[in-house]
């Protein structure tokens, strides 16, 4: 290997090290926000639903596309919101093209006659996929308020009753609720799924949240002001994940967003891992293209603070750390025999240190967001070890696929709206067998996570003819997250 060659691989390897290190030290002044806004007492104007006069008509969006396992029990649960029928409004915002859409126009016509207000939408296409839907309803909606709800959550029935009244506050534009998981236990994919999404809705929206910085609606489970939709130019489907852009183009136009860890609204992970990597693709993906949208608007705004800009900018950047825990990854192993190599360059390996001190302190950040949820006894700390470095190990064995999204996001690559298939799955005994919504092929990308494997088997036994033990343990990590991806992506269909 050239010196040349040798400098190149240290300066890539560096410089994804050093913006993995910058993005661990936004989540521990994250995790400080957090803290601090637990131990506040918390007062807002809301109003007063005993009062007929400040009861808000509110309209619920439940945009659905082939959701035939789940459309029932959808259906069902939101037909006991509690909230007066004069002001509710239900819309069924169905681009379903399967047989789900005698089923679902029955159960609505049935819903009718209890007299609750819900109408079945349907499109002559899917133009705009989900953001579509959401804007050719809004066209009608009676509602001063819009409540979405993907098919597969499960909101309790006083949700309106906790949700809506801090509308009062007229700078409020979007109030985001916690989502809950009712399938966190069925496998360890639901449960480090469970584990990344708990600290997204505790650590990130709160510290967010408590300090002014931007947060994002999460495209289901909360509710917007219409007139905010409307004056943030309203849902575009130019991204794949239109809930970033249209939170960051609402909050740039100063509106205000409310979070609130204290309600939680159930619904129900992947159990499959090619779901999972349809769902994990679109979401990447679309930060990925939301960063290319936005980021400019968001460093040049003069209404907005250096340390707000920051954690935008850090924000829609989140997805993009796959690409550099890939890069940083799949060089190391070079890395071992550069040091081997070249004695001189020795001290460029007090780099690595960067990484150790990022997964600390990621460590210490998902803790306090694991504990909230979960409890903070030794056994839960224990149990928590071992679920946070089986997440890593998983992590990085999905950081090829989400690599891979995140570059089409950067180059622009448009893509299809891949909605994640819904099982109905409540726990450990229900089945996905026979999901027809499943994918039919495997993916490409299978191929090079079994190479992958094997490359980092590689690393591993190359620690012994070097008698270099330093990077064995994330080596390790590594095969085991390309093997885990791989043989459950092999099996995904069975």
């Amino acid at each position: 290997m050239g010196l040349t060659i040798a400098y190149i691989i240290i300066a890539i390897y560096s410089v994804a090290l050093m913006l993995i290190f910058f993005y661990s030290l936004a989540q521990l002044n994250l995790l400080i926000n957090y803290l601090g806004y637990k131990k506040r007492n918390q007062t807002a104007p809301k109003f007063n639903l005993l009062d007929p006069k400040e009861i808000p008509y509110v309209t619920i969006q439940l945009p659905v596309y082939n959701e035939e396992y789940v459309m029932e029990r959808l259906l069902e649960n939101i037909a006991k919101i509690e909230y007066p029928l004069s002001k509710l409004e239900i819309q069924v915002l169905d681009d379903s093209t399967d047989d789900s859409v005698n089923d679902t126009s029955a159960q609505i016509k049935a819903l009718q006659e209890t007299g609750l207000d819900i109408q079945h939408i349907r499109r002559e296409n899917r133009e705009g996929f989900k953001a579509g839907a959401l804007k050719e309803g809004l066209k009608i909606a009676k509602g001063d308020f819009i409540a979405i709800f993907d098919a597969d959550f499960l909101p309790d029935p006083d949700w309106l009753k906790k949700t809506v009244i801090y509308f009062k506050d007229e700078e409020i534009g979007v109030v985001q609720t916690r989502w809950g998981h009712i399938n966190r236990d069925y496998s360890t994919l639901t449960r480090i799924q469970a584990f990344a999404l708990d600290a997204h809705f505790t650590l990130e929206q709160v510290g967010r949240n408590a300090k002014g910085h931007f947060i994002n609606f999460n495209g289901t489970a909360g509710i917007w002001r219409k007139k905010c939709i409307i004056d943030a130019g309203n849902w575009e489907g130019d991204t794949l994940t239109e809930d970033l852009d249209l939170s960051y183009r609402a909050q740039l136009k100063n509106w205000k967003f409310k979070y609130l860890e204290d309600v939680e609204t159930p619904a129900e992970l992947p159990v499959v891992i090619s779901a999972a990597r349809s769902q994990q693709f679109r979401w990447n993906k679309g930060g990925a293209e939301n960063f290319r949208k936005t980021v400019w608007s968001v460093i040049t705004a003069k209404n907005i603070s250096i340390k707000t800009k920051f954690h935008g900018v850090m924000h829609l950047l989140n997805s993009s750390m796959f690409l550099c825990v890939f890069l940083v990854a799949i060089l190391s192993i070079p890395m071992l025999y550069i040091k081997n190599m070249y004695g001189h360059l020795g001290w460029v390996f007090e780099m690595t240190s960067f990484f150790i001190v990022s997964t600390i302190i990621l460590f210490i950040c998902y803790w306090f967001t694991y504990k909230s949820i979960q409890g903070s006894s030794f056994d839960n700390f224990v149990d928590y070890i071992k679920l946070f470095f089986t997440f890593f190990s998983v992590a990085l064995g999905f950081s090829l696929h989400n690599s891979m999204a995140v570059l089409e996001g950067h180059i622009g690559k448009r893509s299809e709206f891949v909605r994640t298939p819904k099982f109905n799955i409540n726990n450990i005994s229900d089945s996905w067998k026979g999901n027809k919504y499943l994918a039919k092929k495997l993916s490409p990308n299978m191929i090079i996570e079994a190479a992958l494997m094997i490359y980092f088997l590689f690393g591993m036994y190359s620690a012994i003819p070097l008698n270099d033990f330093g990077l064995f343990p994330f080596h390790f990590m590594l095969f085991l997250g390309f093997g885990y991806v791989f043989f459950k992506s092999l099996t995904a269909k069975a």
